[in-house]
């Protein structure tokens, strides 16, 4: 046998979600009862394991804030100049919180027109009003309706503040509003020095959202998109991010792996590498970085991605999981796994599970939702919204157009753009989703994600083109 005939033999089996089954076993557990809490990363555990993927027509605020209101996590994209995504990974941040931290306020000698705009570029309706740091008032969405927008702040704020102390609980918060009629509450030291913010609506919000993906401090959390070759955006995101997630077509590539290796030195947040492929990727990226965080794997799968139909080059997603799996097994490191691809149903999550992955990535599903900042139009009187892939021609020219990093080695694209059926909002996507996981893991008899990576059990599917060559032998 010659050399390349050798190749072709000892060739691997690349399969896909297609390819197998989940099968059924012996289960002592109802779905409802099936835990779907999860990790994002070492650091970052989720209830739900659905992460929104860092694409311009899948997630930005809006979109982060949905899913992990619901449990699970949104990678906000780069597509957009630094401050751009600074912006929205703060208004993650900011939308729900017991104390706000990052509190947006403003001087006694700006003018109540100015206080109007900075409420409406920032979506709030409060201000608090500071003089060195300490409060003196504050003026609200009701104030600068009927003042006019020429005077002086201070001529226009309430200067008898209710306010809290730094050690105020969230029920003593709620009781201080409701006596006072109020729906703001600044949380101040002893000398008046501002500290934080508390919303009735946040307050409120926390009950709402029980599953919620909160920080420590309460906050929703969200992940970044960034490059390895940018250490200056990924040093600005770091001070408010959960995670950031490394963003590159094909991760195992020694530029990459050291310009990663240098960013992970500089930044005290988790970082997930990406994306993988091959069970050597991992072993070379894992052992030269420290302190991986996360792996998300899968290469040419995804519904906008022509990689492997361009190149012939490519992993499939569920293939990509289990080298990633079979790596850290032989490593003896437990990393979170995130499935990223061609993801289109709830039984494709669980596959994943079953294969290695601690939760998926999802970018088809969710462009076609309310909360994704894709274009709608109306086709044959049916609503569909813009989903394009991140190497498309469109998304490589905003991007050579923003990003001073984005300098591509290869002239083709690698993505296409596709109009998806408007699904409605994320909460019912994510119900359908999490209830659909919570069946399959039924019928594998599988109570948790941990217990389906170990009692996952799959069959092959026989493709036509296998039948057919069976029959012929059969025949022959």
């Amino acid at each position: 046998m010659g050399v390349f005939q050798e190749k072709f033999e000892k060739a691997e089996t690349a399969f896909n979600f297609e390819d197998v089954i989940l099968l059924p076993g012996f289960s002592q557990i109802e779905p409802r009862n099936i835990d779907l809490r999860t990790s994002f990363s070492k650091n970052i555990p989720i209830n739900i394991p659905l992460v929104s993927s860092p694409m311009d027509t899948v997630t930005e605020s809006e979109m982060a804030i949905a899913i992990a209101r619901h449990g699970g996590i949104g990678v906000v994209h780069r597509n957009c100049s630094a401050e751009e995504e600074l912006e929205m990974v703060k208004a993650v941040k900011r939308a729900e919180s017991f104390i706000i931290r990052d509190v947006i306020t403003i001087n006694k000698e700006a003018t109540v027109g100015d206080a109007a705009e900075l409420m409406r570029k920032h979506k709030i309706s409060g201000l608090p009003v500071i003089e060195e740091n300490r409060l003196i008032g504050i003026i609200t969405g009701r104030d600068v309706r009927f003042a006019d927008p020429s005077i002086k702040v201070e001529d226009a704020m309430t200067k008898d503040v209710v306010v809290a102390g730094p050690k105020v609980t969230p029920e003593e918060a709620i009781e201080l509003m409701k006596r006072h009629r109020i729906e703001k509450l600044p949380v101040v030291e002893s000398d008046k020095r501002l500290i934080g913010l508390i919303t009735y609506k946040d307050v409120a919000l926390r009950g709402e959202y029980k599953d919620a993906s909160r920080d420590s401090e309460g906050r929703l959390r969200v992940a970044a998109a960034v490059s390895p070759f940018d250490l200056d955006r990924a040093k600005l995101l770091a001070k408010y991010v959960d995670a950031l997630v490394i963003d590159v077509a094909h991760f195992h590539n020694r530029n990459v792996i050291e310009a990663t290796k240098r960013l992970a030195k500089e930044v005290n947040v988790d970082i997930v590498i990406g994306n993988l492929g091959t069970k050597q990727g991992v072993l070379d990226s894992v052992s030269r970085i420290e302190n991986v965080a996360g792996l998300r794997v899968g290469i040419g799968s995804g519904s906008v991605c022509i990689t492997t139909e361009v190149t012939r080059a490519g992993s499939p997603t569920l293939f990509a999981v289990s080298q990633a799996a079979d790596a850290l097994e032989e490593l003896g490191l437990k990393i979170p796994v995130i499935a990223d691809g061609g993801i289109r149903n709830p039984g494709d999550v669980a596959l994943a599970i079953a294969f290695g992955a601690s939760c998926a990535m999802l970018g088809y599903v969710l462009a076609g939702c309310k909360e994704s900042p894709s274009p709608t139009t109306i086709i044959n009187g049916k609503y569909f919204k813009l989903h394009r892939g991140m190497g498309s021609q469109s998304a490589r020219q905003k991007r050579m157009a923003l990003d001073r990093y984005a300098t591509f080695s290869k002239e083709i694209p690698e993505g296409t753009e596709i109009w998806v059926p408007y699904r409605g909002d994320v909460a019912s996507v994510i119900s359908e989703f999490a209830s659909g996981i919570r069946a399959a893991m039924g019928y594998a008899g599988a109570s948790n994600i941990e217990d389906l990576k170990r009692k996952g059990r799959v069959a092959k599917i026989v493709s036509r083109r296998e039948k057919s060559s069976v029959s012929q032998s059969t025949m022959i």
